[in-house]
């Protein structure tokens, strides 16, 4: 776990509760991360129509949009969630009646700390959700945030406690100018003890998290044999004298068996969705 708590020198003029508005944050800005973050998703959805386009030789990617709404919809998947795996996951061999036709399939590991109905398969939602409300639990907190690793980028997927510019903002974190960023680049927890001193943040950055009422965070890297796979972060009214050890543990627990959860779900149910696109693709094409 790596402490994120120095940086700028001097106090802030500015009280523990409010944060006082900038010029730049206004209208035209909150437009400006609308329009953003329309192309960013945009721009996720038609490398998938793209690459179908390509594959199977369809007339328009208005087709694969289709082949991709059918697929998200029947699987219960998250239309980016399922494109992202089309344009990550190597093709089908040409004219191959199966894209895995040798695929092993395993059963879901268990999450005994997420108080989920035993025995009830969940989807990808269901879990997010129970894990943030463990994290905000551990962390005694009630505001905080999930993101999701697709396209090279953190992509905002649940919140609680958090306002519009703050989820409009962090909606696609691409860089290394935030705590989450940082934490999934060096794949450990992050505890930042005061967001308005520490050096992690750029501005604009900073100001986001400052103005929803966050004085203190913790990122947690969802991880699986390495890699990270998503990212949640713990947000607090007052700065931090740090985390206990108990609580690192219990998030460490937490990151290791829902990172393990999220590679069962890409190597099972998002490839069933990739599966049964393949026939219907090779159908219309």
């Amino acid at each position: 776990m790596i402490d994120e708590s120095q940086g700028m020198s001097g106090p802030s003029p500015v009280g523990p509760h409010t944060v006082e508005p900038r010029q730049g944050v206004h209208a035209a800005s909150e437009s400006a991360l609308e329009a953003r973050n329309r192309q960013l998703a945009r721009a996720a959805v038609e490398a998938a129509q793209r690459t179908l386009v390509h594959r199977y030789r369809l007339a328009c990617p208005a087709d694969g949009f289709d082949l991709l709404k059918q697929a998200s919809q029947r699987f219960n998947i998250k239309l980016h969630t399922l494109a992202d795996a089309v344009t990550r996951v190597a093709g089908p061999d040409a004219d191959a009646e199966q894209w895995f036709p040798r695929r092993a399939r395993f059963i879901a590991p268990r999450l005994p700390d997420l108080a989920l109905h035993e025995g009830r398969a969940e989807g990808q939602a269901a879990v997010l959700r129970a894990a943030l409300r463990r994290v905000l639990h551990i962390t005694d907190t009630d505001m905080g945030n999930v993101q999701l690793a697709e396209h090279g980028m953190l992509r905002l997927e649940k919140h609680t406690g958090l306002n519009r510019h703050f989820t409009d903002f962090f909606a696609f974190v691409q860089d290394s100018t935030t705590s989450c960023s940082q934490a999934a680049q060096q794949r450990q927890q992050i505890t930042v003890k005061n967001v308005e001193s520490a050096d992690v943040f750029d501005d604009d950055s900073r100001h986001a998290i400052l103005q929803t009422g966050s004085r203190a965070a913790h990122s947690l890297p969802l991880t699986s044999g390495g890699r990270v796979l998503g990212m949640i972060s713990s947000h607090h009214e007052q700065p931090l004298t740090g985390l206990t050890q108990t609580q690192l543990t219990a998030l460490e627990r937490t990151g290791t068996t829902v990172g393990q959860w999220l590679h069962w779900h890409r190597h099972t149910v998002v490839l069933d969705a990739l599966e049964h696109l393949h026939t219907i693709a090779r159908d219309h094409g």
